[in-house]
């Protein structure tokens, strides 16, 4: 994975049979900081699943671009000013959602591959080529 905005880039291994290896999931941790406050959250391990297994299913040797990962109140307040698509409540808050971009996949097949996880929530958003990734209930919106 690579940051679109920090220029950051991650590859790793976080887990190996069954057991996450600690320092690795730090790492996840800080990789998905709010950039713009530099706060660092914990990232729920449900997600991180989610996005690994749905990069498994496309086959993409690409990582993702994050755009967004972890918000604190301030960015998503923020953003909720700028547009009526971010949700005051939004999982962003809590480390359980991801905001992807893959230049080798377009957003319905990373849609369907994260759907096809039945783990989560999937948000399609074409006109800004990105999809939601998060752990909490299964749904979809979006095209």
């Amino acid at each position: 994975m690579y940051s679109g905005r920090t220029g950051e880039r991650i590859d790793m291994i976080y887990w190996i049979e069954g057991n996450y290896i600690e320092d690795a999931v730090r790492e996840v941790h800080h990789f998905m900081r709010d950039w713009r406050t530099n706060d660092v959250k914990s990232i729920d391990l449900r997600a991180i699943d989610i996005m690994a297994a749905a990069h498994n299913l496309m086959d993409a040797s690409e990582p993702y671009m994050l755009l967004s990962g972890y918000r604190s109140p301030k960015t998503n307040a923020m953003l909720r000013a700028r547009s009526s698509g971010v949700a005051k409540n939004s999982l962003h808050l809590k480390g359980q959602a991801a905001d992807l971009r893959l230049n080798s996949r377009s957003v319905n097949q990373m849609a369907r591959a994260a759907a096809a996880c039945k783990a989560g929530g999937v948000g399609r958003y074409s006109g800004s080529n990105f999809v939601h990734m998060d752990c909490g209930p299964v749904r979809s919106w979006g095209r």
